[in-house]
């Protein structure tokens, strides 16, 4: 019996090419939050080249022990673990409350691993959410996860810094829409492998058409060094407060409600669909990398949804092609010269790629929605509703402005509330009591009763 394409081994060298690709869509990700903490913190550049260096190798770590997997940890999906940007916000609060700035490291660390540890520990209570997760809900789901990722790369394509001149100039605009037609006409008049590996190819020709354009900096690969080692404790010994550990711990679980997410998402996607056993090994993974990840100078890993976009487009769905990105990841920690190299390619050009990829993601959603029941109105007004319950934070980012922010770490998190929604309301509508009409019954979101004629009678998801 052949392998299931989740479990299939390439050759090396697509499996190399491909794996670079997982490294690019997500290496700006994996290194925003530790250049804003350590700005917050005033490192040093030497300091927070380590620090960037230091989230690499631990996020490398991470995706390898996933997509790998050892006893019971380990989804062994094509997912990719990095740094959580759900953690920033508190991190940079601790900073500003810890009176001496070279303690805040060690306070965060801290507070990452008793988080990590006892997520690792609630993992198997964790997972038993999957029997709230049927279509209806994952569809919703995996929707707003790329509809939420979406602003990014348009961020992404302005520029990389918004106070900058040129941001959202007619060049970086360019540059963003050339990369992205790049990657269109390589995924329309190519086949095999060059089709698959259409983002890569776009990076390199955006990087390269962006050189004359000034758009590219090879500083940051001259001031590199060769050999770099994340040394353990580098920034001091971890220290235990309990305000921080209790900001993380809801970190935490906002990090594994989106992880489950993702993981029902990716399962959809790579069919094989993500059962309560995968969910309770992929948490594990994501908590036990996120304890181990201070040891190293790292932060709270959590999974990667632009990733799924890479999966879902290129097709390519074994987890050993992401295994090699998370080898690449480590040798970038080890090695600040290789890490600087994709560091090059110009933040317009990775916006116009992050388009597609993104975008992918939310046409899976839509995909699993075609098969949620939504001839149901009430299946209607669950997707509606969640979807717009997610979407406040993108549409309206100040629009929980009044709320502690302890609490807003979980709402400014669109996905999260997002879910949630999703979750409660199919309960609601249909699970609890009786929803008073007949399982066939069709009727428009805005007005009960009216029935749609022409609606198909296949019966809903449970």
């Amino acid at each position: 019996m052949a392998d299931h394409p989740v479990d299939e081994k390439l050759p090396a060298l697509k499996m190399a090419t491909t794996g670079l690709q997982h490294v690019a869509a997500m290496y700006a990700g994996v290194v925003a939050p530790p250049l804003i903490v350590g700005a917050a913190i005033g490192l040093t550049a030497t300091d927070l080249t380590f620090l960037t260096g230091a989230c690499l190798f631990t996020a490398g770590l991470a995706t390898i022990l996933q997509t790998l997997g050892v006893w019971k940890i380990g989804a062994r999906l094509p997912f990719v673990n990095g740094v959580t940007f759900a953690g920033v916000a508190p991190m940079t609060a601790i900073v500003a409350s810890t009176e001496d700035k070279s303690d805040a490291l060690p306070v965060i660390f801290g507070a990452v691993i008793v988080a990590g540890l006892l997520g690792f520990l609630a993992a198997p209570v964790f997972c038993k959410a999957i029997r709230f997760f049927p279509p209806v809900v994952t569809g919703s789901v995996i929707t707003l996860i790329g509809i939420s990722l979406l602003p990014v790369a348009f961020g992404w394509a302005q520029g990389p810094d918004p106070a900058a001149h040129d941001y959202g100039s007619a060049t970086n605009l360019g540059l963003a829409a050339g990369t992205l037609v790049l990657v269109l006409l390589l995924r329309r008049f190519t086949r095999g492998f060059v089709k698959q590996i259409a983002v890569l190819l776009g990076l390199v020709a955006g990087t390269l058409i962006a050189i004359p354009f000034g758009a590219t900096d090879f500083g940051p690969v001259a001031d590199a060094a060769v050999i770099g080692f994340p040394t353990p404790f580098h920034f001091g010994a971890p220290r235990f407060q309990l305000a921080a550990i209790l900001s993380l711990c809801v970190v935490m679980v906002v990090s594994m409600t989106e992880s489950t997410a993702d993981m029902l998402a990716l399962g959809e996607i790579v069919d094989r669909p993500a059962d309560e056993k995968t969910i309770a090994a992929g948490l594990r993974a994501d908590t036990l990398g996120s304890a181990i990840s201070p040891l190293f100078n790292g932060f709270m890993c959590s999974a990667f949804a632009q990733n799924i976009g890479l999966v879902a487009m290129t097709r390519i769905r074994s987890r050993y092609v992401v295994a090699a990105g998370g080898g690449f990841l480590v040798l970038m920690g080890l090695c600040p010269m290789a890490a600087s190299l994709i560091a090059v390619v110009p933040r317009p050009v990775l916006g116009g790629a992050g388009v597609v990829l993104f975008g992918s993601v939310a046409a899976s959603g839509i995909q699993t929605l075609v098969r949620a029941g939504l001839e149901k109105d009430n299946n209607v007004l669950i997707v509606a509703v969640s979807l717009a319950v997610g979407i406040i934070p993108i549409t309206a980012p100040e629009f929980y402005h009044a709320f502690p922010e302890t609490a807003r770490i979980v709402l400014d998190s669109g996905i999260s509330t997002g879910c949630v929604a999703a979750v409660l309301l199919n309960l609601v509508f249909n699970h609890l009591g009786s929803s008073g009409r007949d399982a066939h019954d069709v009727t428009h979101p805005m007005e009960a009763g009216e029935e749609i004629k022409a609606a198909p009678t296949t019966p809903a998801a449970p």
